[in-house]
């Protein structure tokens, strides 16, 4: 029987974020991208959600190679956590291999790991596949799609991407080369879904360069602006109006200082001479020949942007008149912390700039009408939406259906789903072990769901520790019950229900009929009368700890 292509998600379905695809056939993986993903509000602790890649780790003698579409975090995070238990070479175009090197160098981990990188129009032979680098325009330089080759056919894996005509640098997406593998015939494309709800066209990078124009001109005060540190075309803009109006940039933020030092050695960014200075002594300049760029543009708690607003930036003091542009949108869920951020900057007396003022941000995403061009070129048998939530993936399943295809030749998956695809059927098979793998401090993996469940616990409602001394001839109590809370009721105006709990717990302590080293059995029937007695008292449910200390 002849060997089928397995296409598998482990993420990046159902969600935004930690995109990590997996193609398989005949004994030969290759990975498309290992992004990481960020927690939910209920995720206590949490600092980065990665998928679970134990069928990787399981696997990893087949593996050829992983490819890397583009820098973002949401496509190459996850690499310095999944590079400790999978040693693969990593295939990445130059901007996107900077970033990952700075990565792995931060994790001690680029002596052991194999960075290759390539070009657009770049062919790469992994085993019984073959992946070549297509050009396309997105929100950080040198973003690519991938051609798939492998004895059952061809798969067209777009990436991120939007059709730029006027893009600031790297010239337009390469249409060109799509409609030429849509001619030869293309088995299945995997497509971007972030902005299919989006009707018409994303406007070009260049359209946001008239804005800051409008906003530099005849400014007299200091002006701030903060972006997506990855967006290297914006930056350059944004360098280039300062530049012409006379102003000195300086720069702050971790992740912006990490990207403009790639982009620069690498050629991305063009600086005018004499345009940069050191934040320290830009400071010394006339108000109207400043300006700052700084990360911050999600309101991130400790960017550079926010310790200005809350007034614990080391080196920049907000004052009454400076000009703050926020040339970003809002990420989904970060809309309270960016709203923290600019009322703090209005409560300064600072005024504040955004994209419903002028035209300050576009999108990296394509939105319908470049989709569907996408789709009319490449002409594929089979259409799997990826990079979305589910509303997203059903949206643009409707999309390839209006454009004439099959419903029965269209794949919505799922995290850890295995689609197989002969030549010419394609269906959902069995599933492979996939999910989220959380990541705290130094810590991957060790916090799972019933960790999660205990802070949500916690978090929701606190906790209540008894403590009792026994004795462990005869069982006696001998000290206690003592009643500590923490994040449950103030003790100074709780005294009564505390002295009220002290009984119930004594009273369920002596009304145990247990052996005497049983001490688990009385745990259980304080518990048991606490939790019953609370709920009817308070409708509160906090987490209840019995400790018994034998002597």
């Amino acid at each position: 029987m002849a060997e089928k292509l397995k296409i598998i998600s482990l993420g990046g379905l159902n969600e935004i974020g930690k995109n990590l695809t997996v193609y398989e056939y005949n004994g030969d993986i290759v990975v498309v991208d290992c992004g990481m993903g960020f927690p939910d509000d209920d995720m206590y602790g949490i600092d980065v959600v990665i998928p679970d890649v134990s069928y990787l780790i399981k696997n990893q003698q087949k593996i050829r190679g992983i490819f890397i579409t583009h820098g973002h975090e949401d496509h190459i995070g996850a690499l310095p956590y999944v590079l400790r238990s999978v040693n693969a070479p990593i295939y990445a175009t130059r901007m996107s291999a900077g970033l990952i090197q700075l990565k792995l160098e931060e994790h001690r981990l680029l002596d052991r790991t194999k960075l290759i990188t390539c070009e657009a129009g770049d062919v790469v032979k992994a085993g019984k596949f073959s992946v070549e680098f297509i050009h396309v325009n997105h929100s950080i330089a040198d973003a690519v799609a991938f051609a798939i080759k492998c004895p059952v056919g061809v798969c067209v894996h777009t990436g991120d991407f939007k059709i730029d005509a006027t893009p600031i640098q790297g010239g337009m997406m390469d249409l060109g080369r799509l409609g030429e593998l849509g001619k030869e015939g293309v088995l299945a494309l995997l497509a971007d879904s972030t902005n299919v709800e989006r009707p018409g066209y994303t406007r070009s990078e260049r359209s946001v360069g008239a804005s800051f124009d409008a906003l530099f001109r005849g400014c007299e005060e200091r002006i701030i602006v903060t972006t997506f540190a990855s967006n290297v075309d914006r930056i350059q803009q944004i360098i280039d109006v300062a530049a012409r109006y006379g102003r000195k940039v300086a720069v702050t933020g971790r992740s912006m200082e990490n990207v403009m030092k790639v982009s620069t050695e690498l050629g991305y960014m063009n600086i005018p001479d004499g345009t940069l200075m050191d934040l320290s002594h830009i400071k010394s300049l006339p108000k109207d020949r400043v300006c700052i760029i700084t990360t911050g543009s999600q309101g991130e708690t400790m960017s550079a942007l926010t310790r200005m607003a809350f007034n614990t930036h080391r080196q920049v003091d907000l004052i009454p008149g400076d000009r703050v542009i926020i040339s970003a949108s809002a990420i989904p869920g970060n809309e309270n912390a960016i709203g923290n951020v600019v009322n703090e900057l209005y409560r300064k007396g600072v005024e504040v700039m955004n994209e419903r003022d002028l035209a300050l941000h576009v999108s990296g995403h394509a939105c319908q009408e470049e989709l569907k061009i996408v789709h009319a070129l490449v002409k594929p048998r089979f259409f799997v939406p990826v990079h979305g939530e589910q509303r997203m993936l059903q949206i643009h399943a409707r999309l390839a259906r209006e454009m004439g295809m099959d419903s029965r030749n269209i794949l919505i998956s799922e995290i850890g789903r295995v689609m197989e695809f002969t030549s010419n059927t394609a269906r959902l098979a069995g599933t492979v072990t996939a999910g989220q793998v959380f990541v705290d401090g130094l810590g991957v993996g060790d916090v799972g769901s019933v960790v999660l469940r205990d802070r949500r616990h916690l978090a929701e409602d606190g906790v209540i520790v008894i403590v009792l001394s026994m004795s462990g001839e005869d069982g006696s109590l001998l000290s206690g019950p003592d009643i500590i809370t923490r994040g449950f009721v103030y003790v100074k105006e709780s005294e009564g229900l505390l002295e009220e709990l002290r009984q119930v717990a004594l009273d369920a302590i002596l009304s145990t009929d247990a052996r005497v080293s049983d001490w688990s059995a009385i745990k259980g029937n304080i518990k048991g009368a606490l939790s019953n007695y609370l709920y009817r008292k308070t409708k509160r449910s906090p987490m209840i700890l019995p400790v018994i200390m034998e002597v």
